[in-house]
């Protein structure tokens, strides 16, 4: 298992520069890939641009390119692109994002995500492998039957025919379709003690394939915490909790809520989201249950930590993404170079 370091979106805390320096830090420290965010604020893309040309080693992933947000071929370029910026170092996570960001924000209809994503996916490998660009599917039909276009490859080289291809996944039929079509699963809210619910339908994609779990990468997204209060700890991640579990998406169409009550708390998880989309945000974030955060996240001093990093790997895990949950860079790069001094430690490097 090798870490990483998620630097989500830009927050009222962070500029340009914070993650720049916190990612330069998961660079010297051997961290293995950084990643960033999109909805709709800042972009991954120019995030990821920015960070690559000022790193040495450590690769650069997109959590999430949103799809969309852009057509498949300019997914290609851009992957592409970066990819040879950065001397091969590039990670592509894809996701659909939701109903409200895809309908609201872009002005792209949200019906059929599994098979736009499946359609996206084919026409993002074949133009980064430089074939030439023939697709009729469902909803993506390249070049148009009734028009001038032609068939067109990728105008020059990348360093690689192909980059890794992550998608941000949470239902069993995303979870099937991750292990089917793409190199690693990029996932929220994981919980070591539920690792099989989740790998059983990854495994079910793969076999679509006669592959197995190995080479695939299971890359969650972990919130950290660091103190000696595991209230406290878990009281800083309530609100981004109770943001997913209640707010992110509609009462009839929440995939994180949905979620949740796989997991085991129905009753909790209707809680949260009616006190959430009531504009109680605060009574939402206290009542997300702790044993909830506690499963899904690293809280707790360095040995605590050890002990939950020995978990992850065990469940799993290939590439653990760590979120620190910190109030300014000085305690973000503290929180960087004590999780790896715990991974060092735990004796789980791969």
């Amino acid at each position: 298992m090798r870490l990483g370091l998620n630097l989500g979106y830009q927050a009222a805390w962070t500029t340009p520069a914070d993650h720049l320096a916190m990612a330069q830090e998961a660079d010297r420290l051997g961290y293995s890939v950084v990643w960033a965010a999109e909805a709709y604020g800042s972009d991954s893309v120019s995030m990821l641009s920015w960070i690559a040309g000022q790193t040495q080693q450590i690769d650069l992933g997109a959590a999430v390119m949103q799809i969309p947000a852009r057509t498949p071929a300019m997914t290609a370029m851009t992957a592409a692109t970066i990819d040879a910026l950065s001397g091969g170092r590039f990670r592509l996570g894809l996701g659909v994002s939701g109903p409200q960001v895809s309908e609201g924000w872009h002005g792209v209809r949200f019906a059929k995500p599994l098979g736009r994503t499946r359609e996206y996916v084919d026409i993002v490998k074949m133009a980064v492998a430089r074939q030439p660009v023939a697709y009729d599917g469902e909803h993506y039909t390249l070049p148009l039957p009734d028009g001038p276009g032609k068939a067109l490859r990728l105008g020059f080289h990348p360093p690689r025919e192909a980059v890794p291809i992550y998608l941000a996944a949470v239902g069993p039929k995303n979870l099937e379709l991750a292990g089917e079509i793409a190199d690693g699963w990029l996932a929220i809210f994981f919980a070591p003690d539920a690792a099989g619910e989740y790998l059983q339908h990854i495994e079910r994609g793969r076999a679509k394939r006669q592959l197995g779990l190995t080479g695939f990468d299971v890359a969650p997204s972990v919130p950290v915490v660091l103190g000696d209060n595991l209230a406290w700890c878990a009281d800083v991640v309530r609100p981004y909790a109770a943001l997913y579990v209640g707010g992110m998406g509609s009462k009839e169409q929440n995939f994180y809520n949905q979620l949740a009550v796989r997991m085991g708390y129905a009753d909790e998880a209707a809680r949260v989201q009616e006190l959430y989309l009531s504009g109680k945000k605060a009574e939402a974030a206290e009542a997300v249950p702790q044993d909830f955060i506690e499963r899904t996240s690293i809280l707790g001093n360095k040995i605590q930590a050890k002990e939950r990093i020995k978990q992850y790997a065990a469940a799993g895990v290939g590439t653990l993404s760590i979120s620190p949950y910190v109030g300014d860079l000085k305690s973000g790069i503290d929180t960087l170079r004590i999780i790896a001094e715990a991974y060092e430690e735990s004796g789980v490097a791969s």
